[in-house]
């Protein structure tokens, strides 16, 4: 055993000592043409090189060398003592021409070993050299008369941003540097201002906090170059876009210009250098940026490169309520950090949590490369065997200009049944074997469009100040008056007893006649003529309200005369009254004569009163006429209503229905075109645009559908779903509770039912005052008073919540981002106003001011700024 393990010892030990003895190259990577440059050997060991050999080639003169060195180093940590040696070789050369030249290989021997280096090869440029010393230089000297002098040439400190790329679609990432040229002697740096990336989805990936330079050629000239930053953008907008410039000053030591005769000694016991600060500033860049192609898959996730797809289970077996994971592992080339969680339907019964998202990313290459893994946790409620999916993922391949779809095949997930009773609370008791649970909503959607025939009007036609608004208005104060008119009539001749008799004459008179003709019948000639003399003086009595004693045949003719009753009619009466007074006192003339006289009094009786009819108005009739008025006016509005574009409403209903929601929405579009409008039409083109994937637009039409019904319960839900898709989430300021309350309260019913409502309560109002002004109890007065005043107010309420609802109707101070990505900024100019935030489509904005192109808006959060009208749309 102990021979083993002493041999074990040993040929480690052989193997540390071969292992650690090499040969090391150590020179610049890049020289000038006219510059002489240090290669330097390096060998580690503890032994030293019995023979060492190096040829410099044909490419290079070999002006000195080699020069030997010899170094050891002893180190204690924790009591443990090491030694270490290194010998070098060391030549300096010159090259005889440009290009890139491969150094030779050296050889050492060490114990019998033989060591050979590393090949490394080296860029000889015709450009001067970044230092006047022959060796590798961290940090170029001054050189040339313009430093001397204080002035810092251009080409001698500049900043450079380099692109991997000038031209990509959305979505394609771009790696961005910014590096330092320099050949000066930099003291240190101040005021670093580096670009903002505005229409970029930016990252920092290399940010150093010592700033390292190394040697490089540029433009056939040698620099000294350092990395200040690295970034990785991805574009988020098409367009060109422009990267603004990036700034550093500088501090850099010069030569300070000799005055006078001094000393030789003067520079070597004198600093002669001054510190001065140089601003430089980068060039802009510019990117095009083109749109993604259309046609993207319903699993398109945003991804733009080559990625693959792996799905995974974090367990085999499961049982019922054991948590469980579904990892989604979406790895390969482009912008890895935007990638958006596929959907996946899991089966109901699964209890499926927010999605965790893990990121494994290398962001140092020209793309983005590595995974990024989507979690989905869930729990089983039901046992059984499932099978879901599959899942899906769609990227834009660039190198292929084209969308490829990812698939995973189905899920397949068997769930054991397991103990029932550990997923309840404590007492609680399952009955028959069951666990009873709320229903769950499976998913969330906008609701559906509306399919019923959508009463049309034109834009801007509203009920409030139409014509048939100020008919109605005026139809209701004329009927008050008419019907005040009437009714006050109806009172007063209730009140005339003098006109009531004279409206009861002819029935008095008839019933006398009556009384007459049973005389008649019998053949009592006394008592008949009686009663027909009665009954002549009380008609006439009544008719023309005479006194018993004015009753005269001669006051009687004038009377009834003036009523414009005809003198010969006058005649006829006074002759029957002649003739019943003589037959009174004369003898029987029989039969015959008493019905002949009869007829005759009926017949005087009848004609005097449709005589006396003729002059009155006919009231009725005019009450009919306006029962007519009130029954013509809906007819006439009905018949000056738009004929109604059925065949292009049901074209997008069944587009809709079919899932073509490009369709539909032209064929609803088409109707807004011919300049007519409702709340069916804006919510149903809101719905097409949502399904199309255009939150903006469908935002927009759901609030054009509440500016004409703010009642609308469908609009109204659909558009608070819209807006939590939305990219911008803005708190707005709480506003005074009454003025919320008092929108609520305009907002229960749409601007035509308000007028509606108006013009009831004013009918209600005028049909109180006329309570109040015909009543006799003074009950009835204060019930008309009182009702009549509480109407009145709620009357005006209601046209108040019409006017405002009309006022925001015809408003323009508010819009809708439509813009993909837009900058609000401090001025309305694009050169010099700075830049305040950002928003993205569907954010809605008020409108304060407009200056040319530009909209002065404001946010929900007191925020403003200015943008351009381009990227608004009105409501």
């Amino acid at each position: 055993m102990k021979r083993i393990v002493s041999l074990i010892f040993l040929f480690a030990a052989c193997t540390l000592a071969f292992a650690q003895a090499g040969i090391k190259v150590q020179m610049p990577n890049v020289v000038a043409a006219d510059e002489q440059f240090n290669v330097t050997f390096i060998i580690e060991s503890d032994d030293a090189p019995s023979e060492f050999s190096w040829d410099p080639g044909s490419d290079f003169q070999l002006v000195w060398g080699p020069q030997k060195g010899h170094s050891t180093s002893t180190s204690i940590i924790n009591g443990k003592r090491s030694k270490s040696s290194q010998y070098t070789y060391t030549y300096v050369l010159m090259p005889k021409k440009t290009g890139k030249f491969s150094i030779p290989e050296a050889r050492a021997v060490i114990k019998g070993n033989a060591l050979n280096s590393l090949r490394t090869s080296v860029e000889v440029v015709s450009g001067s050299s970044s230092s006047s010393s022959g060796g590798s230089q961290t940090q170029g000297s001054s050189s040339g008369s313009n430093q001397t002098s204080g002035e810092i040439a251009r080409d001698d400190l500049f900043l450079k941003l380099s692109l991997s790329r000038s031209n990509v679609v959305v979505g394609e990432p771009i790696t961005a540097t910014l590096k330092l040229y320099q050949r000066v002697n930099i003291a240190g740096f101040e005021d670093a201002k580096f670009p903002t990336f505005n229409g970029f989805w930016s990252q920092e990936t290399f940010a150093p906090t010592n700033i390292e330079f190394k040697r490089e050629s540029y433009n056939d000239n040698i620099y000294n170059t350092a990395v200040l930053r690295s970034y990785v953008l991805i574009p988020q907008q098409a367009g060109d876009i422009t990267i603004e410039p990036a700034e550093l000053v500088c501090l850099v030591n010069v030569r300070a210009p000799s005055t006078g005769i001094n000393s030789i000694f003067d520079s070597f016991f004198q600093d002669d250098y001054r510190t001065i600060r140089k601003r430089i500033t980068s060039e802009s860049c510019k990117v095009h940026v083109s749109k993604l192609p259309a046609g993207a898959p319903a699993s398109f996730g945003g991804g733009v490169g080559k990625f693959d797809m792996m799905v995974s289970l974090s367990k085999d077996s499961l049982k019922t309520h054991d948590a469980a994971s579904l990892f989604v592992t979406v790895s390969g080339k482009g912008n890895v950090s935007l990638l958006q969680a596929p959907k996946i339907n899991f089966p109901p019964d699964f209890e499926v949590y927010d999605v965790k998202i893990t990121e494994n990313t290398d962001k140092s290459g020209g793309n983005i490369s590595g995974s990024r893994t989507f979690e989905y946790p869930f729990i089983p409620r039901s046992h059984g065997h499932f099978e879901f999916g599959p899942v899906e993922y769609s990227f834009y391949d660039v190198s292929n200009s084209k969308y490829v779809s990812l698939n995973s095949g189905p899920v397949v997930v068997d769930v054991a049944k397991g103990n029932e009773s550990a997923s309840t609370q404590a007492g609680t008791q399952l009955q028959s074997g069951s666990l009873r649970k709320d229903v769950k909503s499976l998913g969330s959607d906008i609701r559906f469009i509306r399919t019923r025939k959508a009463g049309f009007s034109e834009k801007g036609s509203l009920f409030l100040g139409s014509g048939l608004f100020i008919a109605l208005l005026v139809l209701i104060f004329v009927a008050a008056g008419v019907l005040c008119f009437v009714l006050d009539r109806i009172l007063a001749r209730r009140a005339d007893v003098a006109g009531t008799k004279n409206r009861t004459a002819t029935k008095m008179a008839r019933k006398r006649l009556s009384l007459a003709q049973g005389y008649l019948n019998n053949n009592l000639y006394t008592a008949f003529y009686e009663e027909l003399h009665k009954a002549l003086l009380g008609f006439i009595s009544d008719k023309l309200n005479m006194d018993s004693a004015d009753m005269s045949k001669e006051n009687v003719s004038a009377a009834l005369i003036k009523a414009g009753v005809s003198e010969t009619l006058s005649e006829s009466f006074t002759s029957l009254l002649d003739a019943c007074e003589f037959a009174r006192y004369a003898p029987d003339a029989g039969h015959e004569a008493m019905d002949a006289h009869y007829r005759s009094a009926v017949e005087v009786i009848s004609s005097i009163d449709a005589s006396m009819k003729g002059k009155k108005n006919n009231v009725s009739g005019a009450v009919t006429a306006l029962v007519a008025i009130f029954m013509l006016l809906p007819l006439s509005a009905s018949a000056a209503q738009e004929e109604y574009p059925e065949s292009q409403w049901n074209a997008g209903v069944e587009a809709y229905a079919e899932g073509d929601w490009t369709s539909a929405r032209e064929a609803w579009m088409s109707i807004e075109q011919l300049g007519l409008e409702s709340v069916d039409l804006y919510y149903n083109i809101g719905n097409a645009f949502f399904k199309e994937g255009d939150y903006a637009h469908a935002i927009l039409y759901y609030e054009r559908a509440l500016k004409l019904d703010p009642s609308d319960a469908d609009s109204r839900f659909n558009l608070e779903f819209a807006n939590s898709l939305i990219q911008d989430k803005i708190d707005s300021v709480p506003e005074f509770f009454l003025k919320t309350w008092n929108r609520k309260l305009c907002w229960l019913l749409s601007s035509g039912a308000w007028v509606g409502l108006f013009l009831f309560l004013l009918a209600l109002t005028l049909a109180g005052a006329l309570l109040f002004y015909l009543a006799k109890t003074s009950a009835n007065k204060r019930l008309g008073f009182f009702g009549a005043l509480l109407c009145l107010l709620f009357s005006l309420a209601s046209l108040s919540f019409s006017i405002w609802q009309k006022n925001d109707y015809f408003s323009q101070d508010e819009a809708i981002v439509t813009a993909a990505v837009s900058s609000v900024k401090s001025s309305p100019a694009s050169d010099t106003a700075k830049d305040l935030f950002i928003l993205h489509e569907g954010t809605k904005v008020g409108i304060l001011d407009t200056v040319g192109s530009w909209n002065n808006i404001e946010l929900s959060d007191g925020r403003q700024g200015w943008i351009r009208s381009s990227d608004l749309e009105l409501i």
